[in-house]
């Protein structure tokens, strides 16, 4: 039976993609992508615009928002738990700064992953748009040299986790209903075995 070497194939991964940003449009974009998604930035912003823009679920968009904030803000609680060092990078430094030392799970993953999956649900053209640019933003941190691939997909896990936990917070008792249209009916009160 064969073995394979999960970290060593991780870090080939890694290198190679961090040879990308060695061509200046790719690194220039990845360093773009990783500044506007620092501390979730982009897509709290991306959910405010969305708040405004569409007054009838207004409070979905702002609770979809803190959704967003929320995983980030879990990924750090994990990050200072698991406390993985960022890659130490063969030849060259980083192309960004961090603000932390650790990088497991990607916080950039996680409020991507959380934006591009909450955001889709209340605005179905976001479908199109946000799940490329999540993608891509997860992607940025590896060109940029600081995660492994298995801090972007446990990241992007847990962005997506703490949408589905949060959903019906998020928009009530069906997905990406109109708050004031149709509820589901009220559930029976529990009487317990005597009933």
């Amino acid at each position: 039976m064969r073995y394979v070497d999960c970290a060593a194939a991780e870090r080939r991964l890694l290198a190679a993609l961090r040879d990308c940003g060695r061509q200046p449009r790719i690194a220039a974009a990845a360093r773009a992508l990783s500044v506007t998604g620092e501390h979730g930035a982009l897509w709290l912003a991306a959910g405010l615009v969305g708040a405004a823009a569409d007054r009838e679920r207004r409070g979905a968009w702002l609770r979809a928002t803190a959704l967003v904030g929320a995983a980030h803000l879990a990924s750090i609680g994990v990050k200072a738990a698991v406390r993985r060092p960022r890659p130490q990078l063969p030849v060259g430094e980083p192309l960004v700064r961090t603000v932390g030392r650790h990088s497991f799970p990607s916080s950039h993953a996680t409020s991507a992953a959380a934006a591009a999956v909450a955001f889709g649900v209340l605005r179905p053209a976001g479908r199109r748009l946000a799940p490329p640019l999540a993608a891509a933003m997860c992607v940025s941190r590896l060109v940029v040299g600081v995660h492994y691939p298995t801090d972007i997909a446990a990241g992007a896990m847990l962005g997506g986790l703490a949408v589905r936990l949060g959903a019906r917070w998020m928009t009530g008792p069906r997905w990406g209903a109109p708050e004031g249209g149709p509820q589901a009916p009220p559930r029976p009160a529990f009487r317990g075995r005597h009933g």
